[in-house]
């Protein structure tokens, strides 16, 4: 099947390379045309414009495009809808907001080209495993699309999921039950490490160990093993989390549900708190301590005042 990819990054560009492992036929653009002739030495058709990939794929044509969420994406759909045309189909394989997937597919509607949301997980070990594909849409569309599909995802990884946003809200899903885990791990290995047992522990070990059929076993906990591995008390990283909105919103959809989620919930605010290593709320929980009870607190300079 052929297929044109929009976005080259480190998902982008693995994705090529997978279907082009699995003989489907890549036409591929980039804004930086480094990375199209990247991807033009493994088998790819390069198109520097957006004019030359649409005119390299033949109709029906389905466009798939892994750019960052929101405005870059709405406006590679605006530049895409005057070169497209009815029975072609746009896949956002970013990571988009469902409600933004609705919106823009009642807009395509109208138009007569389909809009499918695809949620990938995988990360830069995608190439190799295979990515998890979880996908919203007209279920015809999708239907289409499965070659594709099938051939990036591994063996039972991909999914139909439901109408226009289904696909990117269970990825949305997916990803704040990662930040629980993520979180539960961070904490698990922060009470060794704070025992008395911390010198006698190898934490790579530990990980590996725990991936021997316990019941915490996980692909989260073999990366936690690698990073061990690499560096075995982390000291050379500072402790600075970034978010990726998808977390906010499966908060916000909990909320907006009413579906009680604590620990997704604390899990997106310790990432906030690991950004401020001088918290203003520390700072006031300090002061407090001192004027009601006389408790010591420490001064910039380095100086105790109690």
């Amino acid at each position: 099947m052929q297929i044109g990819m929009i976005g080259l990054g480190r998902m982008g560009m693995n994705m090529a390379v997978r279907l082009l492992r699995g003989r489907q036929k890549v036409v591929a653009f980039n804004r930086t045309p480094d990375k199209i002739r990247e991807i033009a030495t493994k088998g790819a058709k390069a198109a520097y414009s957006l004019g030359e990939l649409v005119a390299a794929l033949s109709p029906p044509r389905s466009v798939w495009i892994m750019l960052p969420a929101g405005k870059p994406t709405d406006d590679m759909i605006n530049s895409l809808l005057p070169l497209l045309r009815e029975g072609d189909t746009i896949i956002d394989g970013g990571n988009s907001f469902y409600k933004d997937d609705i919106k823009r597919a009642e807009k395509l509607r109208k138009t007569g080209i389909s809009y499918v949301d695809a949620g990938v997980s995988g990360g830069i070990w995608g190439l190799k495993e295979g990515f998890c594909l979880m996908a919203g849409g007209e279920k015809s569309a999708c239907k289409k699309l499965e070659p594709i599909f099938r051939t990036l995802a591994p063996k039972d990884g991909y999914l139909y999921c439901g109408p226009a946003g289904a696909g990117h809200f269970v990825k949305m899903v997916h990803n704040g039950i990662e930040y629980g885990m993520m979180s539960a791990y961070g904490e698990g290995f922060e009470i060794l490490d704070a025992s008395p047992y911390s010198k006698y522990l190898n934490f790579g070990e530990v990980a590996h160990l725990w991936n021997q059929g316990s019941v915490v076993r996980s692909w989260l906990l073999e990366l936690a093993e690698e990073a061990f591995r690499k560096d075995k008390r982390l000291t050379q990283l500072e402790a600075y989390v970034e978010d990726s909105g998808e977390g906010r919103w499966t908060v916000q959809q909990a909320i907006e549900t009413a579906v009680p989620a604590p620990v997704i919930t604390a899990s997106l605010f310790q990432r906030f708190r690991s950004r401020d290593a001088n918290a203003f709320s520390d700072r006031l929980l300090a002061a407090l301590r001192n004027e009601f009870g006389g408790h010591a607190v420490r001064q910039k300079n380095g100086k105790g005042r109690g």
